[in-house]
């Protein structure tokens, strides 16, 4: 009796052992599976690597951030993608990708399909990341950016939208006196703006008095609030709105 146990126990553990392995894989690994190969395809007829984005000897950077951040990208279509180091390009109008098993490598993706992508950024001193929102500009008042891309600084009743725009100025090094070496530099000429409920668009700066004018309803809390008088960069902006302009 023992034996035949014995025998019964083997026979049913080589049956699972064989179904195992004729299974399909687990549904988080054949979508881990299938957001690889949509990723991949998005680079699939794209240019030659991107080594070098043409910027050598130059002063500045063409990206709007110009580290290797972790991004997942929306489609327009809804198809998922899987996680993917990328750059923002904007001077040359593009989305780099890293891919993982090339890290000296650039590949631009084929973005006609992305709607928006966020950034994980990591908070200096920290172990936590800031997640930073890109879409298109559809609602620019010049349709030749519609098709750009802006970050979503702060949203809430009102959004703090940011344009990035890169201009090339090239060095003069025609006078006749001119001994020092001199490089061209690119020149950031970001716009701000704030998109009010009814969807219209206002380009201000970021100081105090300009949101109060933009924004009237919001001058006293913008007036009585501490963060708003000392607040310099865009994290520290959107969270002055964060406080007085709540989701």
């Amino acid at each position: 009796m023992k034996t035949r146990f014995l025998l019964t126990l083997t026979l049913l553990s080589t049956a699972i052992s064989a179904q195992a392995q004729n299974s399909p894989a687990p549904a988080f690994e054949q979508v881990g599976a299938a957001a690889q190969a949509n990723l991949n395809s998005l680079v699939a007829g794209s240019p030659a690597v991107v080594r070098k984005p043409g910027t050598e000897g130059i002063i500045g950077s063409p990206y709007a951030d110009k580290r290797w951040l972790p991004a997942r990208i929306t489609l327009s279509n809804k198809v998922p993608l899987a996680p993917v180091p990328l750059k923002y390009d904007v001077l040359n109008s593009r989305l780099l990708m890293r891919p993982i098993n090339r890290p000296t490598d650039s590949l631009q993706l084929d973005d006609r399909l992305v709607v928006r992508f966020e950034l994980e950024e990591p908070l200096a001193g920290t172990t936590t990341t800031r997640r930073r929102v890109f879409r298109r500009f559809e609602e620019a008042p010049i349709a030749s950016q519609r098709l750009d891309y802006v970050e979503v600084l702060h949203e809430g009743r009102y959004s703090l939208l940011k344009r990035y725009a890169k201009v090339l100025r090239k060095a003069n090094n025609t006078g006749a006196y001119n001994n020092s070496e001199r490089y061209d530099e690119l020149e950031d000429k970001s716009v701000y703006y704030l998109r009010r409920p009814n969807a219209s668009l206002v380009p201000l700066k970021l100081n105090v008095k300009a949101l109060q004018g933009a924004v009237p309803e919001l001058a006293t809390a913008l007036k009585q609030s501490a963060a708003a008088q000392t607040a310099k960069t865009d994290a520290e902006w959107a969270a002055v709105l964060d406080a007085v302009d709540p989701k």
